[in-house]
């Protein structure tokens, strides 16, 4: 391990979920010019998060269900077009061939 890139200054700082209106107490080596009385009556730096364990969909239990069954839906729906375009493509070439056919054949008579 690289010695002397690790930070060694570790403090107490209260990070605040804006959102949720959730705070909490940890160390960290965040910076920040704004502080905050805590509950043990002290003054700490505070950081402001967007999102923590409690606003987080994922914590929270309340994700979004998807619509997948759409999306395969449409997933199908494309590759039933794009199998049509290739059948007419290969119908077309089929044809083209044949009509090649006859007049090479009548070239020879």
């Amino acid at each position: 391990m690289k010695k002397d890139i690790h930070p060694n200054e570790y403090r107490f700082v209260v990070f605040q979920d804006e959102a949720a209106g959730f705070s909490f107490l940890t160390q960290s080596t965040a910076t920040s010019n704004e502080t905050i009385k805590w509950e043990d009556s002290q003054e700490y730096p505070l950081v402001k998060v967007h999102i923590s364990s409690a606003s987080h969909p994922f914590f929270t239990g309340e994700e979004k269900i998807i619509d997948t069954e759409g999306r395969v839906d449409r997933f199908k729906a494309r590759a039933a077009v794009a199998e049509q375009r290739r059948q007419a493509l290969a119908n077309k070439a089929k044809k083209a061939a044949v009509v090649k056919k006859k007049k090479t054949a009548k070239a020879e008579k």
